[in-house]
């Protein structure tokens, strides 16, 4: 590696760092002040607030890292830039293209970074967070896996194929058990809503019951010969839980946090299911761009903070930085959104976001260029 890159690869990873602890910081002081209107709630108390937003930080490094890269880079060129090692770096004959490919190098980096992060300790860390969190405020426990989410509320297991954001649940399977430990009963409906005050109502229901002969109300484990099983159909009935949509929302993790693993696993179980699987898909897609969205900003710095501004100066380029992070953002959301209502491949929907700021940028630097 030459001098210059070395210098510059020192100055943008000083400045990212300085950036991604301050944000961090940030994030992690309103996570907490938030976390600790909890505190009190069941057995929720103020080490399980620190617990769950240190869990949580893994999850902030990786939805943080393209807008960091994006300041840090405006704040180490722009610093370049008003001490005229820019200008040096232009006279001397490098083109505004040669001078990206050492900062693409340091982008590289934290592409690759956050990728590892998303698939390995995000993922884990954001779902032991929230399943600390909901064992110490409602008392139950659960588990997300392919077959759907598992939930543990007193003697009593549920199994939920799927819920929706408007307190709607699909393929509910219910077991019930004794204060012996013996299954009396498994109910399974096609699908639940929430009627409030924790009850719901659940449709198409199928109860299995496990009867003893000498007894109908208890199962023998003693007799198990004696044992039979009656099928109960119902087209509806009421459900008493601790469970409510607040929870499940809680329990359920957003596809955006998933890891890729995770997200094929579960996309072919919905699959199989003939359940739509347009809103994994995107974000399966997104899982391989969002990355490269730290090239992408590292990318569009560059033409913004390669002049020195003698009327802004670095605050200027900051504010640019967090205006164009915050677009990136809100198209990112809006494209998936938009995928998802207006059925777009979602190839396309998850490569729309970082695509356009592409060619905005390559065009800034084709503009820089030419002056």
């Amino acid at each position: 590696m030459k001098i210059h890159e070395r210098y510059l690869a020192r100055e943008l990873l000083l400045a990212i760092l300085l950036v991604f602890m301050a944000l961090l910081a940030l994030y992690a002081f309103f996570d907490t002040i938030e976390s600790l209107k909890n505190v009190g709630r069941g057995q929720f108390s103020v080490q399980h607030a620190f617990l769950y937003v240190a869990l949580r930080l893994p999850g902030r490094v990786y939805e943080l890292m393209p807008i960091v890269v994006l300041i840090g880079a405006l704040y180490a060129l722009s610093n370049l830039a008003r001490h005229s090692e820019i200008t040096v770096l232009r006279a001397s004959g490098m083109s505004v293209f040669a001078l990206l490919k050492p900062l693409l190098k340091v982008a590289g980096v934290f592409a690759f970074a956050a990728l590892l992060l998303g698939e390995t300790l995000a993922p884990f860390a954001e779902r032991l967070a929230q399943e600390i969190r909901t064992k110490a405020i409602y008392n139950v426990v659960a588990k997300e896996f392919t077959s759907g989410l598992w939930v543990k509320d007193g003697r009593v297991f549920v199994n939920i194929r799927a819920a929706t954001q408007d307190a709607r649940l699909e393929g509910v399977r219910i077991y019930q058990f004794d204060d012996k430990n013996r299954l009396r009963y498994v109910l399974e409906a096609e699908g639940g809503e929430f009627m409030g005050e924790g009850e719901w109502r659940l449709t198409g229901v199928a109860r299995t019951v496990l009867d003893d002969l000498g007894d109908l109300k208890t199962l023998s484990p003693e007799h198990s010969e004696n044992t039979r099983a009656r099928v109960e159909r119902e087209d509806e009935t009421r459900w008493n839980s601790a469970l409510s949509p607040d929870i499940i929302s809680v329990l359920m993790v957003a596809p955006e946090r998933m890891s890729i693993i995770g997200l094929l696993n579960y996309q072919r179980h919905l699959a199989s299911n003939r359940q739509n699987t347009n809103r994994y898909e995107i974000a399966l897609w997104k899982k391989f761009f969002y990355p490269a969205a730290a090239l992408v900003m590292m990318a569009l710095a560059l033409p913004f903070a390669s002049r020195h501004n003698r009327m802004g100066g670095i605050s200027l380029q900051i504010f640019v930085g967090v205006m164009v992070g915050v677009a990136f953002h809100m198209l990112n959301a809006l494209f998936s959104s938009l995928g998802i209502l207006r059925d777009w491949a979602p190839f396309a929907s998850a490569l729309a976001p970082p695509a356009l700021f592409l060619l905005a940028a390559a065009a800034l630097i084709k503009w820089v260029e030419r002056r």
